[in-house]
């Protein structure tokens, strides 16, 4: 059995603006793509697929793209397409059994003891596991004009992070699943659970941010500085 990690990492995020998506921004001097696949490379996984966008001229500039242990390949225009042409690159390598770790190029803080916990916790589980959080904010409703509705219970609520950890012909099979109704999942988690299967929600640092907006570089070479100060 063995391990495989994927980074879907053909998105323009265009909720920044400007030409440069933000993989390639700059957090605390160095691209943020860079910094997570730093953190990737730290565990013992047979190699990482990370899926580009056809036009990407940015990436050679990384230090880490010629790494022996890094592939690339073309992604999608949507997350399930990048995902899926990674799945296919490792077609003629992966097994069935084998398993597979979903990332987000954006989440440059994960560490390696989370994603460690993760392959831990989810190894011997028939289906497979997530890393994520209990919601601890209060959630509430809004109708079309921005006013509250409702207030939305959250002892139950759980804010999913990646890795994504799942056996690579589950995967395979709850991607296309999704595909032939029409259905573009916003996480692997979606794929697996659309064939009636539910994973496993592993708890994770709440530091593991996804960098969305302007604002969470800072709050992420924050977090980098602290994390790296810690023993």
């Amino acid at each position: 059995m063995k391990y495989w990690l994927i980074v879907p990492a053909a998105g323009l995020g265009r909720r920044f603006g400007g030409d440069v998506p933000k993989q390639y921004l700059s957090l605390a001097g160095r691209p943020v793509l860079e910094r997570t696949l730093e953190r990737l490379l730290m565990v013992d996984a047979e190699e990482i697929v990370v899926a580009l966008n056809p036009d990407d001229t940015r990436w050679p500039r990384l230090t880490c793209s010629d790494h022996p242990r890094i592939r690339t390949v073309a992604g999608g225009s949507e997350r399930a397409d990048s995902v899926r042409a990674a799945l296919r690159l490792l077609a003629d390598r992966a097994a069935p059994d084998d398993w597979v770790l979903v990332h987000d190029a954006a989440r440059p803080c994960v560490t390696a003891s989370d994603i460690l916990g993760l392959m831990r916790a989810v190894t011997d589980n028939p289906v497979g596991g997530i890393l994520a959080a209990p919601v601890s904010d209060t959630l509430k409703r809004a109708d079309g004009d921005g006013l509250i509705a409702g207030t939305q219970p959250r002892e139950s609520l759980w804010a999913a992070m990646t890795p994504q950890m799942f056996r690579y012909g589950l995967l395979v099979e709850g991607l296309e699943n999704l595909a032939r109704q029409g259905i573009s999942g916003t996480d692997e988690s979606a794929a697996v659970e659309s064939l009636g299967l539910k994973p496993l929600a592993v708890a994770g640092r709440r530091d593991n941010i996804k960098i969305t907006v302007a604002e969470d570089l800072a709050i992420a070479a924050a977090i980098l500085s602290y994390q790296e100060g810690e023993v």
